[in-house]
């Protein structure tokens, strides 16, 4: 489901109402109409795709049954791994291994016709993919015992509000809640969710999508600007992609909690963060977390040489920019954020505190080193991304700081300093500038009213889709 859609704003109020029109002992008839719900809206955008989801959901769900009493686990876990894994492969990275091969093989003098795939992804496959994975490696390594209810198991893979974007969530925290009676309508979680839907909600529509608008005509034309532009473009950037991505999740944590549902935590104020390691800490803390577990550690973590252990990290941050696209710059992109978490352990520059002041360039010196590594995730080849990066740094041309639309860029920059200012005092002051939570009753609806208006007159309407579905 698209938050920023009017059809968002007609369904999600229905859900809701049948939702809690159903008797809370009977946990059984709700679970069987959230993942009713799920699968609908699912087959919303591309029918045939339900089937892909579908087959996760058994082929884990199955495998993870029959660990117990299978004579050979660590078999039967790869196989699960690598028959889960099928459908991404192949609906993802088929193209790109194909057309890599091709240019592989041009290079030696060889030319050959492969033949290609232009289907669309299936949305949300990483997501669920990897939530579905992450459950049956629980199962494997004994942190969980395998889920017999179908029907609980399905809707924790399926679970609408984070489908399509995450968050991705650990089944120790979301299965026990979907087994378990939940209450009756919860006044005091539901505002809580609210709160973090309206939050949400003005993030993506004030400020990612109105960012977009300058941001999506100066890098395709980066060649036309000059390099003033483009930096201050690659800025803005930053803040599209944390705005979008961060909005979603928060709108997704919202619905969650309005319906009873608590749902991981997947961002943390990340540019503020005092070096790259830090920051994944603090960004998609979901995916972080999961490459952690299933990939770090297993790889031996920090439990091991020196040398071993950035190893670890290289190739941990190498499968999280695969995970991201099927092209080379997010690899290179995956590649940067790996190096830069080297160099800061070899430098001991992670775990430095310079007081105020040094805590201060840090931020600035790890936003500068995040923002450069989104420039290749936001260009479509590794040729425009060199280039771009080049026009930043030619002084040959005149400063001809474009601002575009005046009214767009003023817009613009009223929701980003709100934005700013907002995740400043949660950060620094959290117990002292609560707008939202402020005790006084006048001030809490001042400020709820205000993001409404603002939502209201300068949101982009256009249910543009949220940039991490396409992961």
């Amino acid at each position: 489901m698209i938050y920023n859609s009017f059809n968002f704003l007609v369904i999600f109020p229905l859900i809701f109402i049948l939702y809690y029109a159903i008797p809370a002992k009977n946990k059984n008839a709700r679970n069987v109409f959230l993942l009713t719900v799920s699968y609908l809206l699912y087959i919303n955008w591309t029918p045939v795709y339900a089937l892909i989801l579908a087959f996760v959901t058994f082929v884990t769900y199955g495998c993870a049954i029959k660990l117990k009493n299978s004579k050979r686990p660590k078999v039967l876990l790869v196989l699960g791994i690598l028959i889960s894994l099928l459908p991404l492969l192949f609906f993802k990275y088929f193209t790109f291994v194909n057309e890599s091969i091709r240019d592989l093989l041009s290079l030696v003098g060889l030319r050959c016709r492969l033949a290609g795939l232009n289907w669309a992804i299936p949305v949300g496959i990483s997501f669920y993919t990897f939530q579905a994975l992450g459950y049956f490696w629980d199962v494997y390594y004994k942190r969980i015992n395998a889920e017999k209810d179908i029907l609980t198991y399905a809707l924790f893979v399926s679970f609408f509000p984070s489908i399509l974007s995450g968050p991705i969530n650990k089944a120790s925290l979301v299965i026990p809640q979907i087994r378990n009676l939940r209450p009756y309508f919860d006044y005091k979680r539901a505002v809580e969710g609210l709160k973090y839907l309206l939050w949400g909600m003005f993030m993506k529509v004030v400020v990612a999508d109105r960012v977009a608008l300058y941001v999506d005509t100066i890098f395709p034309n980066y060649l036309n600007y000059s390099g003033l532009t483009c930096f201050v473009a690659s800025v803005f950037y930053s803040i599209q992609i944390y705005s979008d991505f961060a909005g979603y999740s928060f709108m997704a944590i919202g619905v969650g909690k309005i319906l009873g549902f608590e749902l991981t935590e997947n961002f943390r104020r990340p540019y503020f963060s005092v070096s790259v390691t830090d920051f994944w800490r603090r960004w998609h803390i979901s995916l972080s977390t999961w490459l952690k577990d299933y990939v770090y550690i297993p790889l031996g973590g920090s439990r091991c040489s020196r040398i071993r252990s950035y190893w670890n990290i290289f190739v941990t941050f190498l499968v999280s920019g695969i995970w991201h696209g099927a092209n080379w710059t997010f690899v290179v992109w995956g590649i940067l954020h790996g190096l830069f978490q080297i160099i800061e352990k070899i430098l001991g520059q992670q775990k430095c505190e310079y007081g105020l002041i040094g805590k201060a360039i840090k931020i600035c010196i790890t936003f500068l080193l995040v923002n450069f590594a989104w420039i290749f995730f936001r260009m479509p080849t590794l040729t425009d991304a060199y280039g771009f990066v080049l026009r930043i740094f030619d002084f040959s041309q005149p400063v001809d700081f474009d601002m575009g639309s005046r009214h767009i860029f003023l817009l613009m920059i009223i929701g980003t300093v709100i934005l700013l200012i907002k995740d400043f005092y949660d950060e620094f002051y959290p117990n002292q500038i609560r707008l939202f939570n402020h005790p006084i009753a006048f001030v809490r609806w001042f400020c709820y009213t205000s993001i409404m208006v603002l939502i209201l007159l300068t949101g982009v309407f256009d249910a543009g889709q949220f940039i991490y579905a396409n992961f």
